[in-house]
């Protein structure tokens, strides 16, 4: 199966011996045959791994309840946080035209703990008819429990119990847990996170798929994307050609040279919150056991003339992943003008994407030459097929890479240490020895 999505290492050959790359590429090999026997640490949660074998058949009941909200109110409001929003808020922001009137708008909620965010959001709200997309397998998260309940409320006191029902969707867990045991009680309609699906590799079910029918975006072609990604990296290509393979080999490659930081850089402002969902997969599954690389990320050319000065000159511990989209939607050429006094008439008559592609390519020659070792993954547009082909080619290399790297990268046992200070603090019954030490200890750190 072909993959719209290429990886190319040239800008890596001068930081990271051939030797070293083949030796991790076999162990990258054998830990994806791992993965497909589902013999791994965490292997209970890799039900993510064949998703798209079945969802390009599955998506039928999800665009009838998209088109369900979508006709009695013109704004949805997602509630979740990590892999519960993140996927979802990737490709409707990476598809979304900035400026243009949106047939249905997304809101997000349940992400932050901010009181002006959510009480600007409720003043809004109090203007529009609305929906609400609570995703969540316990229903007991702090963030998004929050949110679903000063949501809740402000929607029952807007159009009264008997309507509201019909304006919630619960993603949830299929059997048990707060939102669950909810959703049944109050008559929501319901979607289902697999037991064996984690949060930050659910894209391809109901809480990716979900939010981007609702924004009017075409999720068959999402999962053909993924299929194929899946085809081309999970099957019958147990070779140092396979991308996903050869991506999670050289990040492990340049780790064990001292490059500690990994930083995903795209030159395209729609791709910002894409490095948000691949800074959590990446983070959330590498980071413990006192290893991983750390994922960062920067938008270029805007963040050239910030961050760039430190890329170029600063501590030489960082290395780049550069996402490459080959064309544009859209075509805007660069105009002539009467006089040359901004000393870009050299650049006239150019497509503004072939200057993109030159900024991108005098940066990477830049940075390879100041000290920074440059990946560069390709795709072909900014659509949701290849937008589909790139989540999950990064899915697959994570989890090899995890396991290259000696960890189990479907658990997070570190999120839960500051929620129990948090719960803590906060007076949860249970907690009262705990609160009094945390107390003190602030008094003492003042």
């Amino acid at each position: 199966m072909k993959s719209n999505i290429s990886v190319n290492l040239n800008g890596i050959s001068s930081f990271v011996g051939e030797e070293e790359l083949n030796r991790l590429t076999v162990s990258a090999i054998e830990h994806l045959v791992t993965l497909r026997e589902s013999r791994g640490r965490g292997s209970e949660f890799t039900g993510w791994l064949r998703l798209p074998d079945s969802a390009v058949n599955e998506t039928a009941t999800v665009k009838a309840c998209a088109a369900r909200l979508r006709s009695q109110a013109p704004v949805t409001v997602v509630v979740g946080i990590g892999g519960s929003y993140l996927g979802a808020r990737a490709l409707t922001e990476a598809l979304n035209d900035p400026f243009a009137q949106q047939e249905h708008r997304l809101l997000f909620a349940g992400h932050t703990l901010s009181e002006d965010y959510h009480d600007a959001l409720l003043k809004y709200l109090h203007g529009t008819a609305y929906n609400i997309v609570v995703i969540s397998k316990s229903g007991t998260t702090t963030e998004p429990a929050i949110a679903f309940r000063i949501l809740r409320d402000h929607l029952r006191n807007k159009i009264g119990t008997a309507v509201m029902q019909s304006h919630i969707v619960a993603i949830t867990d299929a059997g048990r847990g707060a939102l669950h045991d909810l959703a049944v009680k109050e008559g929501y309609e319901t979607f289902v996170i697999p037991d064996d699906v984690g949060g930050r590799y659910s894209v391809l079910t109901p809480v990716g798929l979900l939010p981007l029918a609702l924004a009017g975006y075409d999720i068959d072609s999402f999962a053909r994307g993924m299929l194929d990604m899946a085809l081309s990296v999970r099957e019958g290509n147990d070779t140092a050609e396979n991308i996903a393979l050869i991506y999670a080999a050289a990040r492990n490659a340049l780790y064990n040279k001292g490059y500690s930081t990994e930083i995903l850089i795209s030159y395209e402002p729609s791709l910002v919150f894409l490095a948000e969902w691949w800074k959590q997969l990446y983070g959330e599954s590498e980071g413990k056991e006192s290893k991983g690389i750390f994922p960062a990320s920067v938008t270029f050319t805007t963040d050239l003339h910030s961050m760039g000065q430190y890329i170029q000159q600063g501590e030489r511990k960082l290395f780049e992943t550069v996402i490459h989209v080959a064309d544009s939607r859209n075509r805007l050429v660069v105009p002539g003008a009467t006089d040359n006094s901004d000393g870009i008439g050299f650049i006239a008559g150019k497509r503004m994407t072939e200057v993109n592609h030159k900024a991108e390519a005098g940066t990477r020659l830049a940075h390879i030459d100041g000290g920074v070792p440059v990946m560069l993954v390709s795709m072909e547009r900014i659509d949701e097929y290849n937008l589909g082909q790139l989540m999950y080619f990064f899915e697959l290399a994570c989890a090899i890479s995890g396991y290259v790297l000696g960890v189990n990268p479907f658990d997070q046992p570190g999120v839960e240490s500051y929620k129990k200070n948090m719960f803590a603090l906060l007076g949860k019954p249970g907690f009262e020895a705990e609160r009094q030490r945390l107390e003190q200890l602030l008094l003492d750190k003042q």
